[in-house]
């Protein structure tokens, strides 16, 4: 490809580079090849500018500056970020308009709406890929990178695995989009078919600094979608949808608390699952629909999910039907053991998140809820009072652990939750989670209900600079099969 071919639609080059031939675009510059575009962006920590010069004198075919250095072979643009993952886009054949996207952004709630669209349009018979923080999976099985991938890749890796959906005729593909992937425009212009908001709670605030540029990261989604399901029991949803109606874009609204587009009655939980009424308010038809996750946020999550692919063009009554046979989303309320006592691991790390998932037990435990938290090390350390806050409201027993503590002390991550834990209320502190874990396995009662939260689908353990396999299943399984 031509750099003038790159760029066609995008901006005016210098005529003397049209006919220049490229082989790679990047923005790390340890990917730099011969024949490469280097595009130069600014980040916390690293300036691709200061590093143009050298990589052109290495062999690079050209450099994409946002400030003019007067270097031959200098693209200049006004913004490098946002033209990147146009120019990838371009580079690997503008692959999103061949596949249907649906993309899902939100605090919580992201993994299990995406994860639920994949397999209802699996079920329905089409070839469907899922980016996420399960992984990546292109329509041929998932991959799941050790150490955990980010919840969504940066631009290159993203639009790589695009093209190769495409060349394996994958049909649909859903995605998780992190509010820090928007803010760092990662996707081009894309037309998403559809998109979806599920709620925004505290967190991140360690990159976006206050709520109000998180909410602004989140919303700019909807700015590239064709359709738009947003949940209004949550208040910043509630505003979603007014920015949508002042623009006159589509939207789709729906609520498990009230009157929307498609809403929910009758809603009854149960220990394996739930049931309820889903009802399409402009076509005044009423669904019934049993789902294998409890929860009423669960019961959002699907309820997002059923509506973000009838929105893609399936009938509701088929989509209703393959939710039903779902069995659920790994490390999302997923039961480890159930017997005389029952064990579940979920994802659950923010206080909103936590306040849901427990107060949810709650309501199912016949006797004890003991809940195993902690929280990330050289993470967003605001939010780490509130859930401590949060398990002491809900459950009878509080193991506080650490989660992947990187390069922050452990005791310190457990310090800041215990803040956040009424001084009436005992606690257990274990900086080994291992041993957190064992100590709730140890001290199990018959109709207990342990949650192990905060991990979820993850099989490793950050720390230091080194990824530890720890699985939580195996150690339960351990536990009770010790020979």
């Amino acid at each position: 490809m031509t750099l003038g071919e790159l760029f066609s639609g995008i901006c005016e080059i210098p005529k003397e580079l049209e006919n220049t031939v490229i082989s790679g675009v990047t923005s790390d510059s340890r990917e730099v090849e011969k024949g490469f575009l280097f595009v130069c962006v600014k980040g916390e920590n690293f300036d691709g500018h200061s590093v143009a010069e050298k990589l052109l004198q290495s062999g690079a075919a050209a450099v994409v500056t946002q400030q003019k250095l007067s270097l031959k072979n200098e693209i200049n643009v006004e913004n490098s970020r946002k033209i990147y993952p146009v120019l990838l886009s371009n580079f690997y054949g503008n692959p999103t308009r061949k596949i249907k996207l649906g993309a899902v952004t939100g605090t919580n709630g992201k993994t299990t709406a995406v994860n639920l669209c994949a397999q209802i349009t699996r079920l329905l018979g089409h070839k469907t890929g899922v980016i996420g923080t399960l992984g990546t999976d292109t329509g041929s099985g998932l991959t799941y990178t050790h150490g955990g991938p980010p919840t969504t890749p940066e631009p290159r890796k993203l639009y790589r695995l695009f093209s190769q959906m495409v060349e394996e005729q994958t049909e649909y593909c859903f995605i998780e989009a992190s509010s820090q992937a928007l803010a760092q425009h990662r996707f081009a212009a894309e037309s998403f078919s559809v998109g979806a908001f599920t709620n925004l709670t505290r967190d991140h605030l360690d990159y976006h600094k206050t709520m109000e540029n998180y909410f602004l990261a989140k919303r700019g989604l909807f700015d590239m979608c064709e359709n738009s399901v947003i949940n209004i029991d949550d208040e910043y949803g509630a505003k979603i949808a007014e920015y949508l109606r002042e623009k006159n874009a589509p939207l789709t609204t729906v609520s498990v608390n009230g009157e929307a587009d498609f809403y929910t009655e009758l809603v009854k939980l149960k220990a394996d699952g739930a049931e309820f009424i889903l009802t399409d308010k402009n076509a005044k038809k009423s669904y019934p629909v049993r789902f294998a996750m409890t929860g009423i946020y669960n019961v959002a999550n699907a309820v997002e999910a059923a509506v973000m692919v009838h929105l893609m063009g399936f009938p509701m009554d088929e989509v209703i039907d393959a939710l039903g046979k779902i069995k659920g989303v790994s490390g999302r309320l997923e039961t480890l053991y159930s017997g005389e006592y029952t064990v579940i691991r979920d994802y659950a790390h923010t206080d909103d998140g936590l306040e849901k998932l427990l107060s949810t037990l709650k309501d199912i435990t016949k006797n004890r809820l003991i809940c195993v938290f902690g929280a990330a090390g050289e993470r967003d350390a605001g939010k780490r009072p509130d859930m401590g806050k949060a398990a002491a409201k809900y459950a009878d027993i509080l193991i506080v652990t650490t989660d992947s503590p990187r390069h922050e002390d452990p005791q310190q991550t457990i310090d800041d939750v215990v803040k956040g834990i009424p001084e009436n209320v005992p606690h257990e502190e274990f900086t080994d989670r291992r041993q957190a874990i064992i100590c709730a396995l140890e001290m199990a009662q018959s109709g207990d209900v342990i949650a192990l939260c905060g991990k979820g689908h993850e099989d490793y353990q950050a720390i230091g600079d080194t990824y530890f396999h720890f699985d939580e299943k195996e150690i339960v399984e351990e536990f009770l099969n010790p020979n």
